[in-house]
């Protein structure tokens, strides 16, 4: 079992490494780039928003609010839209006796991930340093928050690929559906600026969760009227279950 498992953490490794150098290029430049790029594409569009004087939904940085919902949003949604194409631009590697599906997919995880706790550091390292905006108060909560919300991702991801696997057009549908949870996600407000029933519907959507349990751990004065982690945490297993076992289920298909 012991020599499984190396293995599989082996042939994972090698597969992260090989996902680097084709994304990023054989340079550390191609890597950093790959972090500076999402930071300052967020950066400009807090100096758009803090140039036609939009005051934040709480605290006083506008940044760092929107920095706070924006980057948990994105790692969710790189997560679930990169994922569902990762197995049908890596098949050739299925060629390999040791290489398999999930393989590929949990190696694209964990590279996101950790471009994403990068930008992460980097953005609030520059909103700190920049604005004097607040260090997190409770940063494993904001750990926490951030690897669930990856988990979300994982498995919204992974459905997405055996969903795509199974109907090619469901690529083009997702972006339809995905396309509102940028509005309906808090990045931008709080929920009880809103009506109870406007609350409620809000309250379906798990990415919301996430970020508010990120705001809660940065912030430690920020109480959410929604946050639900139990339903959140509900939401990852449900979907990694689904994405999995559709995975297992559907893996001999062909592309």
């Amino acid at each position: 079992m012991d020599n499984v498992l190396t293995v599989q953490a082996r042939v994972i490794g090698a597969l992260v490494l090989r996902e680097t150098r084709t994304a990023f290029g054989n340079t550390q430049l191609g890597y950093l780039w790959a972090i500076v790029n999402p930071a300052l594409s967020t950066l400009v569009l807090v100096l758009i928003f803090s140039t036609v004087g939009r005051s934040p939904a709480f605290g006083t940085s506008f940044a760092l609010f929107f920095a706070t919902g924006i980057l948990p949003f994105q790692t969710y949604s790189k997560l679930a839209g990169s994922l569902m194409t990762a197995v049908n631009t890596s098949k050739g590697l299925l060629s390999y006796p040791l290489v398999n599906e999930i393989d590929i997919l949990i190696s694209k995880y964990i590279l996101v991930t950790l471009t994403y706790i990068m930008i992460i550091i980097l953005f609030f390292s520059l909103i700190v340093w920049g604005d004097g905006a607040q260090l997190p108060v409770y940063a494993e909560e904001c750990s926490i928050a951030f690897i669930v919300l990856s988990l979300l991702g994982l498995g919204a991801g992974t459905t997405n690929a055996v969903l795509f696997r199974l109907w090619p057009t469901w690529k083009q549908l997702e972006s339809i559906i995905s396309r509102p949870l940028f509005f309906l996600s808090g990045i931008f407000y709080v929920p009880s600026d809103f009506p109870t029933h406007i609350v409620k519907l809000l309250s379906w959507n798990p990415v919301l969760h996430g970020i508010e349990w990120f705001r809660e751990g940065y912030y430690g004065n920020y109480n959410s009227i929604v946050l639900s982690k139990s339903y959140l945490l509900t939401c990852v297993i449900i979907l990694l279950l689904l994405g999995f076992f559709g995975e297992r289920l559907y893996r001999k298909k062909s592309f």
